[in-house]
């Protein structure tokens, strides 16, 4: 009777100690859980037709081989922005297009949400470049900017 007596002790402390670490394993992984929820934000849908950016005055630097310019953006709509694209093109005296660049944001910019655009622009023959036009795109319709003069 002794060894049925050991045997049954040993049976119920080791299935004590897997069920009380069970229940460590569970109360451990459960906060780590509620907080990656918490922490995700709601997307907006994206919006269909004119979209309302803000933007602030581009600040270009010449680097030798590049016109790197840069200027921060501001979605003004209550819905995200698909696709949105942003193409430098520059112009010479005639009206003839010189060079360009574009840059493209990989996510639906959010309802809010503010980026840098940073447009690395090559630089061919700077005498022949003499002014440029940004045009602003998106993915479902055209986007209507505004210069500001500050966005935080």
């Amino acid at each position: 009777m002794t060894r049925y007596s050991l045997l049954a002790l040993t049976a119920l402390l080791s299935f004590g100690s897997a069920a009380s670490a069970q229940q460590f394993a569970t109360k451990s992984a459960a906060p780590s859980a509620a907080t990656r929820s918490a922490t995700q934000t709601k997307l907006a849908p994206p919006i269909r037709g004119d979209a309302k950016i803000e933007m602030t005055e581009p600040v270009a630097k010449n680097t030798g081989k590049l016109l790197i310019t840069t200027f921060k953006v501001k979605n003004m709509e209550a819905g995200s922005i698909a696709g949105l694209r942003v193409d430098d093109l520059w112009f010479d005296k005639q009206g003839n297009p010189v060079t360009g660049s574009s840059f493209r944001d990989p996510k639906p910019l959010q309802p809010g949400e503010i980026i840098e655009v940073r447009l690395e622009t090559p630089i061919l023959d700077r005498s022949k470049m003499d002014r440029n036009q940004y045009v602003f795109k998106q993915a479902n319709g055209n986007v209507k900017v505004t210069k500001v003069k500050k966005l935080p």
